[in-house]
């Protein structure tokens, strides 16, 4: 399930400079997160933008996890 939820994050080149997006759209994955860091609720963001669906935010915040999810690198 969580590799199908990820396919709604999607990176086109000429769309927004290529930062991730959702389902193609014009809203990128920092949009949502600027939303939801700013106290909005789901609930607020999913009435603010008819067009995005639960699975969406859900979305994002997997993919936002993983790219924090790598191991830090030191040098000697």
């Amino acid at each position: 399930m969580t590799a199908e939820i990820l396919k709604r994050i999607t990176v086109e080149a000429d769309k927004c400079g290529g930062r991730p997006c959702i389902r193609n759209m014009r809203i990128r994955v920092k949009d949502i997160l600027d939303m939801l860091a700013s106290g909005m609720s789901q609930k607020e963001i999913l009435e603010d933008y008819p067009y995005l669906e639960a699975d969406d935010i859900t979305a994002v915040l997997m993919y936002a996890a993983r790219q924090f999810d790598h191991p830090i690198l030191k040098a000697a």
